[in-house]
């Protein structure tokens, strides 16, 4: 079938889809609205049956109904055929998984790659975060869901994986083979880097790292350190509950986030001034490969003006998934909340902004957009001089910039 024959196919399918929804929905609700358009679908419906160049297969046409739709709501939700969720309920069984070492979502129609894990298969594949991802295992993500491109990703330890990745700068998709492997626990970096300065690193946000955290705080605090740098730079990883707690040891008062959704209860996170651990001043290091649960705390520092954040804007990813099994044996992964910062802003919607803007230059700025961006830091390792963002969250630290606790 040709690529015009295609997305004609997939375009009318959504409308078939939604025929199908709005019948459902008509059966518990009167609203004249949607009975105008279930008219208008239902007519379009027949003219496919009636008129279409080819009877259309309506197996691949509702299951591409329902990628289409659920992807016009937001990247993270999507949909399961029998198949696909039948493998995910059998790789979740899998004690051990071999993974890609990437978080992924989905910008202009295709999946890409947020950050990477440090000296995981993914980096040392040289994929870097901002990189669009072509095909997986030879399929195109065009048409492919988050999950969808997760399931292909994972796989036994040891085994290869292939992607076509389309690399900053360029126009032409490059093949790279990724060699799966566990992804253990990833522990925190920290060190004093001043007289009165420390640095940590979160590369992830769980309970690991933010035990790890609360005691690094502590020894910095006995030493007489009076100044942090948090760097959540490619921290992608971690469930926002661990970053409610990572945010509740920097805040004695305040709100940290809201999560609220159609079927989800509005809720409030709010500061315990007993666990409050660091008064000093910090500031906080973003960028786009910032998503999910950091942003959370990124937000939580910034709306209680707790410090400066700088660097770029974060992703926007902060929201809650569900899984609902349907009646054929597939499954959706729909989205249900949103979370958002103090001020009530979606998380989702406008990612979080820097107070200070810093943008990261190319290893060799006269090589143009043709420069792939550096490699993120390897496990214990510090920033250098050098860094943009790092050397002005330093620079306003030793000025005395940054706010101390509300």
């Amino acid at each position: 079938m040709s690529r015009l024959a295609r997305i004609c196919v997939v375009t009318l399918s959504v409308i078939v889809f939604l025929y199908v929804g709005l019948g459902y929905v008509l059966g518990k609700t009167n609203d004249d609205k949607s009975y105008r358009a279930l008219s208008v679908y239902g007519e379009v419906l027949q003219h496919i049956q009636e008129d279409y160049v080819d009877e259309p297969n309506m197996a691949l046409v509702t299951a591409g109904a329902l990628h289409g739709l659920l992807e016009s709501l937001d990247p993270q939700s999507g949909y399961l055929s029998p198949r696909e969720y039948a493998d995910y309920r059998d790789r979740t069984k899998t004690p051990q998984r071999g993974e890609a070492g990437m978080t992924i979502s989905k910008r202009y129609g295709y999946i890409v790659v947020v950050s990477v894990v440090p000296d995981g298969p993914a980096e040392k594949a040289t994929l870097r975060s901002g990189e669009i991802v072509e095909a997986i295992a030879g399929f195109g993500t065009r048409d492919m869901s988050v999950g969808q491109a997760n399931m292909l990703l994972a796989g036994a330890p040891g085994t290869v994986v292939k992607v076509a990745v389309v690399r900053r700068g360029k126009t032409e998709p490059q093949e790279i083979s990724i060699n799966r492997q566990v992804i253990g626990p990833q522990h925190i970096v920290a060190d004093r880097v001043a007289d009165d300065v420390a640095y940590v690193r979160l590369p992830a946000l769980d309970l690991v790292d933010v035990n790890e955290l609360r005691d690094k705080l502590a020894a910095f605090d006995k030493q007489g350190i009076h100044k942090l740098v948090l760097d959540l730079r490619d921290c992608t990883r971690g469930d926002v509950p661990d970053a409610i707690l990572a945010a509740q040891l920097f805040l004695s008062s305040g709100k940290i986030a809201s999560l609220e959704g159609q079927t989800v209860a509005h809720k409030d996170f709010m500061a315990q001034s007993d666990k409050a651990e660091w008064q000093a001043p910090v500031d906080v290091l973003i960028s786009p490969s910032t998503s999910g649960a950091a942003e959370v705390l990124a937000g939580a520092i910034k709306g209680n003006k707790r410090g400066d954040l700088v660097g770029e804007r974060t992703f926007g990813s902060a929201s809650e998934q569900k899984m609902i099994p349907l009646e054929d044996g597939g499954a959706v992964i729909l989205t249900v909340a949103f979370y958002s910062t103090p001020d009530g802003k979606s998380i989702v919607d406008e990612g979080v902004a820097p107070t200070v803007e810093v943008h990261p230059k190319p290893l060799d700025p006269s090589a143009g957009d043709d420069v792939e961006d550096a490699a993120p830091l390897g496990p214990g390792q510090l920033p250098k001089a050098g860094d943009p963002v790092y050397d002005k969250a330093l620079e306003m630290l030793k000025g005395g910039e940054a706010k101390k606790a509300a």
